[in-house]
């Protein structure tokens, strides 16, 4: 009976809006939302009640060995975190050797990508040389120029061609330069902003790959000693360490 009993169809009983005279105060507020803002206000109040409580109760003269370890900004207590590390120094040099890792490859992918724009901008048509081509003796240049296939021609017309006086649209709508050739020009500036982003990108992960790696030499065991480093004309100096010599067994 119960599941003929939930096949009925029953009335759809709905919540009361706020009447149009209050409509400036927002939604009806229901009983829950009552609630959560009464339990919200109480213990706030619970909160700085306790907390009155405990600076009437507090002793003015009293004295931790702690507090020479602390410090205070403008009367406020800063707490510091006394937790150690979670973290084994064996697990620590573990996770540094797996970040290190990464930076690598980053640095790895970026060095190959920075190599493979330099070939590109060497070759702007595209075109690159094949390792079997067909060697042609000419004895001048127009002979040349007519040994070459046409569409070199034009694309390295288009490339080395100068830009003529005015080629730039004028305000009164005079000529600009070719689309082709406008297009080809923007591409290969574009590609060596790139090639220049890449390259500093490379060389940031290159220097923090190189820091990972001393961090990870000076986590391991054995005596080192730092020297101090002979500084050059711009003040910059990297720091040099050396390890003392272990017998080895």
């Amino acid at each position: 009976m119960s599941s003929l009993r939930n096949a009925v169809k029953r009335k759809t009983h709905k919540e009361r809006a706020q009447p149009l005279a209050r409509r400036r105060f927002g939604l009806l507020e229901k009983k829950k939302d009552y609630r959560q803002r009464a339990d919200d206000y109480h213990r706030k109040e619970k909160t700085i009640q306790t907390l009155r409580r405990k600076a009437d109760e507090r002793n003015p003269d009293e004295f931790y060995f702690a507090m020479h370890n602390q410090r205070t900004k403008d009367g406020v207590h800063i707490a510091s975190s006394t937790e150690p590390n979670k973290y084994t120094q064996e697990e620590l040099r573990l996770m540094k050797t797996q970040d290190q890792g990464y930076v690598t490859l980053k640095a790895q992918v970026d060095a190959k990508k920075v190599q493979r724009l330099r070939e590109s901008l060497h070759f702007p048509n595209g075109h690159k040389t094949s390792a079997h081509q067909h060697t042609l003796f000419v004895e001048d240049e127009d002979m040349e120029d007519a040994q070459r296939p046409l569409a070199d021609r034009h694309a390295d017309a288009l490339v080395s061609a100068p830009e003529p006086e005015g080629a730039r649209g004028t305000p009164d709508g005079g000529a600009g330069p070719p689309p082709l050739l406008g297009k080809l020009r923007r591409r290969q500036q574009a590609m060596y902003r790139e090639l220049s982003q890449r390259e500093e990108r490379q060389q940031q992960l290159s220097q923090l790959a190189a820091d990972m790696r001393l961090q990870k030499q000076l986590m391991g065991k054995g005596r080192l000693q730092k020297i101090k480093p002979k500084q050059t004309e711009d003040g910059a100096a990297a720091a040099v360490y050396k390890w003392h010599k272990v017998r080895q067994r």
